[in-house]
């Protein structure tokens, strides 16, 4: 794997500072414990409106442009749309190579 975003995704689940699934990162981003979101490309409409509106409230970036299949395979799943980061250091690395991953197109 190639990509430096979702090998660091793969650290961050190591490192235990990442939070897997819509209840799950729903529940603590109200705790205002998330630093960063990201989405699927392939959520549903209602899911994107929704954890986009929460980011907006408690103020938390997000991050949407993998499907839930490229999110899932640095994770060990089949599959994975909403994950939140509970590291700031983190949530700011994966910031940095997401936007250096769309400078180079």
């Amino acid at each position: 794997m190639e990509n430096k975003f979702l090998q660091f995704l793969g650290l961050t689940k190591k490192s235990g500072n990442l939070i897997e699934g819509y209840n799950k990162c729903e529940d603590i981003l109200k705790k205002n414990k998330i630093f960063l979101v990201i989405l699927s490309s392939d959520c549903s409409k209602n899911t994107v409106e929704k954890f986009i509106r929460y980011c907006d409230t408690y103020k938390v970036p997000y991050i949407q442009g993998y499907t839930k299949k490229e999110l899932a395979v640095p994770l060990g799943r089949t599959e994975i749309n909403i994950l939140g980061i509970t590291s700031q250091q983190m949530s700011s690395k994966l910031l940095k190579l997401w936007n250096e991953q769309k400078i180079r197109g």
